[in-house]
């Protein structure tokens, strides 16, 4: 058999060689000249190599290493003296397991960046973290403020009444980083909705008279108007207001009430995915900031109703079943306790988001045939690896089937079985679509020439995961580095 030729992307086969498990150290040891980071990332790096990682001084590597969630402890503490805030503050992302002292020594990181990692993690005890509310930028305690809503309540509080408008904004807002979202204390409440940057985020804490909701259904926010569309004790007249407000959100949030009579949903419903181009048509092409960013909003608005998970409809599923809107079927889809015959119904539904809803809420009622219909009509709303294949487990024989198939998102799926035969595999190897021959490259009984061939693959990806191998064989690891100069 003839030599093969170096590999097109040489790069990419030497960073999925740095991931490869079967590496053994004296190659590793090759790669940390040639600064590939990933191999800093490794679980199995010797005491000597770590040492070699660090006198490189490369920031690459060291940043790698950093986030090596396998490293000795004493190894992150010499690192928390690096002077790169860069390598600091990934000992912070990777912070579980990490020691109190490694914490302590960061706290007062003179790099704000580090402290904002700081801010964010869940691993550092709470009593340093708690140290970050007096933190002389307001960028950290901003971050603080979303990243930590249970902190404790005297924490809140100088977080909610801190003199810099972000980081109110932050403590009493309608989106956190972590859930469950915080209740602010109800001494606090009335100076909440006086202060315009935490107005929104107070609205649903708050007992509302009929002025309070006259004055906030008529604020310039239009986040105030939509938290106040949602809120339970809003009068009729004010919900029948703001179901006809210029704003989708807060016409989506009177769509979403229980009480809102059913023409008027159906008005708002098929209003915004229609785009409510009657809405828009009198804008000028010259919109200032304020009305651009509305216009944005209004174009992703039909997304966002489609994906509404209304937990009032899945308390009560059965009568949403066969909704006209499709988030409401897909609500009644998330319960666990529908009748056989309305899972089957919305297991067969128009829409490919209520049925990989429901699949994943009665997995025991999805047959290998439906899972298969389920994965191949697929429709993600958003960009997503995940599919729902992902939470089923088809038979050998199927998988083998998909092999032939002529979705090659269905043939991806193939290399799922163990025991896929020799044949069907180097089959896949040479498929036409570089995502089927990435999801073959590290099969167990993928022959070792069909593995060695998609080293030199036209597709960078496919080569990573071929040179990622534990299957590929030690002379053409040794290969890869020789044509590197390594």
């Amino acid at each position: 058999m003839a030599a093969a030729p170096v590999p097109v992307h040489l790069g990419a086969a030497l960073e999925g060689l740095a991931e490869n498990p079967a590496l053994p150290m004296r190659l590793a040891r090759r790669l940390v000249a040639n600064r590939t980071d990933r191999v800093a990332r490794r679980a199995d790096l010797t005491a000597d190599l770590i040492n070699e990682i660090i006198a490189t001084d490369s920031a690459a590597l060291l940043h790698s290493l950093a986030l090596n969630r396998h490293l000795p402890n004493a190894v992150r503490l010499r690192l928390a003296r690096h002077p790169n805030p860069a390598v600091r503050a990934a000992l912070v992302i990777a912070g579980r397991d990490v020691s109190a002292e490694l914490f302590e020594r960061l706290i007062n990181d003179p790099d704000k960046w580090v402290r904002e990692c700081l801010a964010q993690s869940d691993h550092a005890p709470a009593c340093l973290r708690a140290r970050l509310v007096h933190d002389p930028d307001p960028e950290v305690r901003a971050t603080l403020a979303q990243w930590w809503p249970q902190a404790p309540e005297e924490l809140r509080r100088i977080l909610l009444t801190d003199p810099v408008d972000q980081v109110r904004a932050a403590a009493c807002s309608t989106y956190y980083r972590r859930l469950p979202h915080p209740v602010p204390p109800t001494d606090l409440l009335p100076r909440l909705l006086d202060d315009p940057v935490t107005r929104a985020g107070a609205v649903k804490h708050a007992a509302l008279t009929t002025q309070m909701a006259q004055r906030l259904a008529n604020d310039p926010d239009y986040q105030v108007r939509g938290q106040l569309a949602q809120h339970p004790q809003l009068p009729a007249s004010l919900r029948d207001q703001l179901a006809d407000d210029s704003n989708a959100s807060v016409r989506i949030g009177v769509f979403a009430r229980p009480d809102t009579p059913e023409p008027q949903r159906h008005e708002i419903y098929f209003g915004i995915l229609r785009g409510d181009s009657s809405r828009i048509d009198h804008l000028a092409e010259d919109l200032d900031q304020e009305a651009l960013l509305q216009t944005a909003e209004d174009f992703i608005a039909g997304t966002e109703l489609r994906n509404l998970c209304l937990e009032w409809v899945t308390a009560d599923p059965l009568p949403y079943a066969s909704s006209p809107y499709v988030c409401f079927r897909r609500s009644a889809a998330c319960s666990r306790s529908l009748p056989e015959h309305a899972v089957l119904r919305l297991l067969n539904d128009g829409e490919s988001i209520v049925r990989t809803t429901m699949a994943r809420h009665a997995p025991h009622l999805v047959d290998p045939a439906t899972a298969e219909r389920i994965d191949r009509d697929f429709r993600p709303e958003k960009k997503t690896s995940w599919r729902p294949a992902d939470d089923f487990t088809f038979p050998s024989q199927t998988l083998r089937r998909f092999a032939s198939d002529s979705d090659p998102r269905m043939r991806c799926l193939a290399p799922r079985d163990p025991d896929l035969p020799a044949d069907l595999a180097e089959q896949l190897a040479a498929d036409p679509e570089a995502s089927v021959r990435r999801a073959v490259a590290a099969h167990p009984l993928l022959p070792e020439h069909a593995i060695v061939t998609l080293l030199s693959d036209e597709d960078e990806r496919v080569t990573r995961a071929a040179a990622g191998s534990p299957f590929l064989p030690m002379p053409e690891m040794e290969r890869l580095l020789t044509f590197a100069g390594l």
